[in-house]
């Protein structure tokens, strides 16, 4: 396709989008009357227009029935976290035994990596991208220190080459070859928070595999985003949050996956709780945990049921759309952004703007991060002043997330204009 920076090629590209019409199922924020240019699914997913009645539905419920809503609301709570398996399988290419809603993504991390970080006196080291999400930082220090050793010694950070912003994969592969037999687990974010690179998840897993140890990721940025085949790449865990492209609300109800060949294996450790025991016994109160055989083991407590009420008004917008529908689009919506970006830079007497995103596809998402080598603030915050909600990250970059779902080519022009604007001004 040949790309053009003018306002009419891109309301032409709009009226030809399959999509089009999901945008009128969100509920667009406003700024001073008008719409917004709403760049930041990759931190918060925008509201389905459903969500009020999914959740009131089980208000209403709750005020009818009381605690026999658990058996006699229209979706019954006890089963709720069931409604999701098939839905979620299809996001991140799994099967539905292996996935389960629950509790938070860093949450999910510390009870997969309770399963799967199970350090030895040989095997005790984690192999991760530098700079990774705090939260998972904090999260392997803590899990590391959990088991008296020290993170300095047992964390090994996998960083860009000298002057670059992304991550060579043959240095990851070359970093899991080097440490091979001392490895227990290899963590990486599925796409990096700050740069939005894509990870060869499949290499790394196959890495990790053949050095012995788990291969697990963080898929916040990852899940309805990018297309994943989690099951078919033979990785052994992964977690994700649902209020980022899922749009299911701030704080959602999280996720996680457990590859089939594990979820079987009662002998696997975990922390138990009841709502992962066995369904047929769970109400006799026995001792001695006895673990559904499904990705549901490794749930502790009973499902958040309006988070969950949220997050399938979520879920059936994907289920319509496709997944395979979603990523061809955002494909284009990030072609056309990087072209735009492009053209920008040639107005100007000299650079002034760097993608260190990876443009090659399979290799970004939604997610295109820009360096601005001068008035990086300042642009910044006349965007935002000019309606457009965009994320800035210190020292001097924005991370926009144009989102097939609800976002438009139009979307795109118009930041490009306003950013041109900006500089010739």
């Amino acid at each position: 396709m040949t790309f053009e920076n003018t306002i009419d090629f891109s309301l032409e590209q709009d009226r030809l989008d399959p999509l089009r019409d999901f945008r009128s199922q969100f509920y667009i924020p406003k700024h001073e009357g008008k719409e917004v240019i709403y760049f930041t699914g990759n931190s918060l997913g925008l509201q389905p227009k459903t969500t009020r009645e999914y959740i009131n539905r089980e208000l209403e419920d709750w005020a009818e029935h009381g605690v026999e809503g658990h058996f006699r609301a229209r979706s019954p709570w006890y089963s709720y976290h069931e409604l999701f398996n098939v839905q979620v399988a299809h996001i991140v290419g799994a099967l539905p035994d292996e996935v389960v809603a629950m509790n938070q993504l860093t949450v999910n991390l510390h009870v997969l990596l309770t399963t799967f970080y199970r350090p030895t006196s040989e095997r005790y080291k984690i192999i991760c991208e530098a700079k990774a999400f705090p939260s998972d930082q904090y999260a392997l220090e803590s899990q590391v220190r959990l088991h008296g050793l020290n993170p300095d010694e047992v964390i090994i950070e996998v960083a860009p080459r000298e002057g670059a912003f992304t991550i060579q994969e043959e240095d990851i592969i070359a970093a899991i070859e080097k440490h091979g037999d001392s490895i227990s687990v290899v963590l990486f974010g599925g796409v990096n928070y700050y740069t939005g690179q894509v990870f060869d998840m499949q290499a790394i897993t196959a890495a990790a595999h053949k050095a012995g140890a788990y291969a697990g990721y963080d898929l916040a940025h990852a899940a309805g985003n990018i297309e994943l085949k989690l099951h078919d790449w033979n990785v052994d865990f992964a977690c994700w949050c649902s209020y980022k492209y899922l749009n299911s609300g701030p704080g959602g109800v999280a996720g996680a996956f457990i590859h089939q060949k594990h979820i079987t294996n009662i002998a696997l450790p975990r922390m138990a709780g009841w709502w992962g025991y066995t369904k047929e016994s769970r109400f006799q109160m026995k001792s001695g945990f006895q673990p559904i055989p499904t990705a549901e083991g490794w749930q502790m407590s009973n499902a958040p049921v309006l988070s969950m009420a949220a997050h399938k008004a979520a879920l059936d917008i994907f289920e319509n759309a496709g997944m395979q529908a979603l990523t061809e689009k955002s494909l284009k919506l990030t072609k056309y952004l990087f072209y735009i970006l492009d053209e920008i830079n040639k107005e100007q007497e000299h650079k002034v703007i760097e993608v260190i995103t990876p443009k090659k596809p399979g290799k970004h998402g939604c997610q295109v991060s820009i360096l601005m080598l001068e008035r990086g603030k300042e642009v910044f915050n006349a965007l935002t002043e000019q309606g457009v909600l965009a994320d800035w990250r210190e020292p001097n970059v924005i991370r926009v997330a144009p989102v097939p779902l609800y976002n438009t080519f139009e979307d795109v022009w118009k930041f490009g204009h306003i950013i041109q604007t900006i500089l010739n001004s």
